[in-house]
């Protein structure tokens, strides 16, 4: 009973464990393969809609804008709020 209630444990916290690591993504920066990674509900489609927003309109500035995406709704931007970035990309030099 113990080794089962152990394995229960360690399964639990191995499929715990990705969620913790993601960490903050910044929408002005992260590539698509990273946006879709790590935003829950953001595939490849949604992510290139997001690179595709940013390369034509500028950098985001906050959630409202990035719910101005196509096929992005508020619902699935409040459910990543905690894990997103507005930071604009600095220049070299």
């Amino acid at each position: 009973m113990r080794i089962k209630g152990l394995s229960a444990a360690l399964l639990a916290a191995l499929l715990i464990a990705p969620a913790a690591i993601a960490g903050p993504v910044n929408v002005n920066t992260a590539d698509a393969s990273t946006l879709a990674r790590e935003l829950q509900g953001v595939g490849p489609a949604k992510a290139a809609a997001i690179i595709a927003h940013r390369e034509k309109n500028g950098p985001f500035h906050s959630s409202e804008d990035l719910v101005k995406v196509k096929g992005l709704g508020r619902k699935l931007v409040e459910q990543n709020k905690a894990n997103l970035r507005f930071e604009t990309a600095k220049p070299a030099g």
